[in-house]
């Protein structure tokens, strides 16, 4: 996974973020939806984090996630 360009950022659809009103925590890779994951452990709200969780869930499911 390489760094996403500003460019290729602005280029995904809404449905790729987590929180797409904001287009939060990109999740259209699964290497990405990891790094959202790591990214709302730490410095998400409680409520972002539910939300990223949830989301990843439902796109990645084959992500272990643990409660943290």
């Amino acid at each position: 996974m390489g760094r996403l360009s500003y460019l290729a950022r602005k280029r995904l659809p809404r449905s790729a973020f987590a929180i797409p009103e904001k287009r939060k925590y990109p999740i259209d890779t699964i290497e990405r939806a990891r790094n959202a994951l790591a990214r709302v452990s730490q410095f998400g709200s409680p409520s972002e984090k539910k939300r990223v969780r949830a989301a990843v869930r439902e796109r990645w499911p084959q992500i272990h996630q643990t409660k943290g």
